[in-house]
């Protein structure tokens, strides 16, 4: 554990730029750099606005230690909710895929919670499929749009199929805090006018690729619940909504019924 004299003049720099937490951020920066000089240089990056997660390498997720390698999404606290629902539906066995995987956290955790699930993966980020190779088998995880890069043999097959898709209307991008805004893809948060436009090619697929009594999960905002809720019954999906007062999080669940 370092010393609270080795890390005051950090904690104090960190502070003045604006960090919240800085007595835990100079924590961990402190614990994760090799020598001096990196930690010189991580505090210099975290200083000039990179997200901490970028700045050390990892993220912690669902007591996981992600990689997420910098231009990546970083994994978000409240999405844990989706991955205990997907965690929920899992059975030992079960094939999980997880779509739009960013660096594949969700994936990850979903594996590390339910013994012997087949785990897929896919991207349309090159970065993000590079950083989820490190996270998961990186034989199972994919480069492309949506399902395209699947293989076919998971048509029909999918037990729950994890999309974390982005939904925050184009409009509302430039709201956003500067780490994500700056420092994040585009791609991975922009859903289009309304936020729903990648959420829909998801669910009018869904049935095609899940497996009888197979469940979509993802995750939305309170105020496009209503009309995340009818794009999956548009698809001829069940939906349920599930919320988490806690986390401030909502996750739409559509089934794919059976026979």
């Amino acid at each position: 554990m370092p010393s609270v004299s080795s890390m005051t003049p950090i904690v104090a720099t960190l502070r003045a730029a604006g960090c919240v937490f800085a007595e835990d951020e100079a924590r961990l920066l402190v614990s994760t750099a090799g020598d001096p000089t990196e930690l010189a240089a991580m505090v210099d990056r975290r200083v000039a606005g990179l997200p901490l997660e970028h700045v050390l390498g990892w993220a912690e997720f669902r007591d996981l230690r992600i990689a997420v390698d910098p231009g990546v999404f970083v994994p978000r606290r409240r999405t844990g909710f989706l991955v205990e629902q997907a965690v929920a539906l899992a059975r030992p066995g079960a094939v999980v895929v997880d779509l739009c995987c960013g660096s594949g956290a969700l994936g990850a955790a979903v594996a590390a919670e339910v013994a012997g699930v087949e785990v897929y993966a896919a991207d349309i980020d090159p970065a993000a499929v590079r950083c989820a190779r490190r996270n998961i088998a990186a034989d199972r995880v994919y480069e492309g749009d949506l399902y395209e890069p699947l293989p076919a043999s998971l048509r029909g097959r999918i037990d729950v199929l994890i999309a974390n898709t982005p939904y925050v209307p184009t409009e509302d991008i430039q709201l956003l805090p500067s780490e994500a805004r700056i420092h994040e893809p585009r791609v991975a948060l922009d859903g289009g006018s309304d936020g729903l436009d990648v959420q829909r090619r998801v669910a009018a697929a869904a049935p095609d690729w899940l497996a009888p009594g197979g469940g979509l999960l993802v995750e939305t905002s309170e105020r496009q619940t209503a009309l995340t809720v009818e794009v999956f019954r548009a698809a001829g999906l069940r939906a349920r909504v599930v919320e988490s007062e806690e986390l401030y999080a909502t996750v739409v669940i559509g089934t794919r019924a059976h026979g």
